[in-house]
């Protein structure tokens, strides 16, 4: 059972994490926006500040890990992949019913999940084992 608490909490810390890094991203974006940036250039800003605060966020608040580049490489690659994941469920929807959110929308806690999964028993493996 206090196995199961710990996952618990981490996987809570994990999601809190993916919040702050959305308002980051967002922030940003918006931040810029309103000095005149264009949209490209500001989305762009916003999710690469999100990434980094998330890598950092994860590797030392959730997994206790600390920042490494093969951690760091290995975390580039679950992006890759959840981008893929969240593309193909936009895709399916968008066939099926003509309706992208719907598929962003169902694509969420797929990669919550594959990414929770992936960061603990892939990206930050090392930390994982020494507890």
């Amino acid at each position: 059972m206090r196995k199961l608490m710990n996952h618990s909490r981490q996987f809570g810390t994990f999601i809190a994490g993916g919040l702050l890094c959305a308002l980051v991203d967002i922030g940003v974006m918006q931040l810029l926006l309103r000095a005149g940036a264009h949209f490209t250039g500001a989305t762009t800003a916003g999710f690469l500040a999100g990434l980094l605060v998330n890598y950092a966020f994860h590797s030392r608040v959730t997994f206790e890990a600390g920042a490494s580049a093969s951690s760091f490489a290995r975390y580039l690659c679950v992006v890759g992949l959840n981008y893929l994941l969240t593309m193909g469920c936009v895709s399916l929807a968008v066939a099926l019913a003509g309706m992208p959110l719907a598929g962003k929308i169902v694509s969420l806690p797929l990669v919550a999940v594959s990414g929770y999964l992936l960061s603990k028993f892939w990206i930050f493996r090392k930390a994982h084992h020494e507890h």
